[in-house]
């Protein structure tokens, strides 16, 4: 599975990057957006902290595409025991991993943002992807050890204050995952 999802995102990297080389678009380019955030992932009740990386490609004008890579981490306790093993909490690791294509639309244009300033709304589409590690003596139920938790579909609103032509600064806001990036515009 891992190799036919990385498979389709080259393919869709090399598309976007052939499209924006056609189309022009965006003033700024390709945009590689390296971040850290929050975010909230169903049931754990708290935010996360995570790490983003997107890399942006002009597709149309004030339209752009960007596969994307997320990773969220976090450690909980579960309670559990049988008639071999004494009832307690157990510690575990869950670690996902979202990966997909992200849409933008700018509104730059249309709100008369100055140079400095970007402005967007985008989807993100993809898969979740996410790994379980129990503690040492837990025998219980595991059978979410691997393997996909679903699609990932997540909405953003969004703006970028540019340092300079090359440096930027964005602040994603999200339904699910909410990250402040860097942005290298090449």
């Amino acid at each position: 599975m891992k190799h036919i999802i990385t498979s389709i995102l080259l393919l869709l990297l090399i598309q976007t990057t052939a499209l924006a080389q056609k189309t022009g678009g965006e003033k700024y380019g390709t945009t590689l957006n390296l971040g850290v955030g929050i975010g909230y992932y169903g049931y754990v009740g708290r935010s996360i902290p995570v790490l983003h990386a997107d890399l942006e490609f002009d597709v149309a004008r004030n339209f752009t595409l960007a596969p994307f890579i997320t990773v969220l981490s976090y450690q909980n306790n579960y309670y559990w025991g049988n008639q071999n093993n004494p009832y307690r909490y157990y510690s575990y690791r869950r670690t996902i991993v979202p990966v997909g294509l992200k849409g933008t639309y700018y509104f730059d244009q249309l709100l008369g943002a100055g140079s400095k300033w970007d402005f967007y709304l985008g989807a993100s589409l993809g898969f979740a992807f996410r790994t379980t590690s129990w503690e040492d003596g837990y025998g219980g139920e595991t059978n979410v050890v691997r393997g996909t938790s679903g699609i990932y579909l997540d909405g953003h609103i969004g703006a970028e204050y540019h340092f300079t032509q090359k440096i930027g600064l964005l602040l994603d806001l999200s339904s699910g995952i909410s990250t402040l990036c860097l942005a290298v515009h090449f």
